[in-house]
């Protein structure tokens, strides 16, 4: 296995990845977005055009020329405008073919990300985790992530009472 910049070729192969990563998210939970027909397209399309940006770095895992996995992350001010600016990393989606798990495909991504985001001196980075995902929550935590702050849901036709 190899970890690399992801370049304009692997677009649609990352594309058909996160359509993986929407379809395995919303198979925990049915309240997950449900993916567009086209959306692997526009996902691949995003991810091509996103490569030239200084402040987001794609990474691919490639197995005998093929991408098994891939991490995408943002620099980014995670605060609103009242707060002290914050420039911190925002991992925004990560997703290793099944076969390819329990491996140290996933936590090889992450650190080719953090070591993106050191050189570039950020000092920390976030990333959401689906509350049914128990096996994310644990490899987020396997590599030294911790709960900052939990969203949450509810709707609107329930009276909360």
């Amino acid at each position: 296995m190899m970890i690399r910049a992801a370049k304009p070729a692997d677009a649609p192969a990352i594309g058909a990845l996160w359509l993986q990563l929407a379809e395995y998210h919303r198979g925990l939970d049915d309240r997950m977005p449900v993916p567009a027909a086209d959306g692997a397209q526009r996902y691949a399309s995003r991810i091509a055009s996103s490569l030239a940006d200084t402040h987001t770095r794609v990474y691919v895992a490639e197995v005998d020329g093929q991408p098994v996995g891939y991490v995408m992350g943002v620099i980014v001010d995670l605060l609103p405008e009242m707060f002290v600016e914050e420039r911190a990393g925002f991992l925004a989606d990560i997703f290793v073919l099944p076969s390819y798990r329990q491996q140290g495909t996933g936590r090889a991504l992450v650190q080719a990300l953090r070591g993106w985001f050191r050189a570039r001196g950020i000092t920390h980075f976030e990333w959401y985790v689906a509350s049914a995902n128990t096996a994310g929550i644990a490899f987020w935590q396997a590599v030294g992530g911790a709960e900052v702050m939990l969203r949450m849901r509810a709707a609107t036709d329930h009276d909360g009472g």
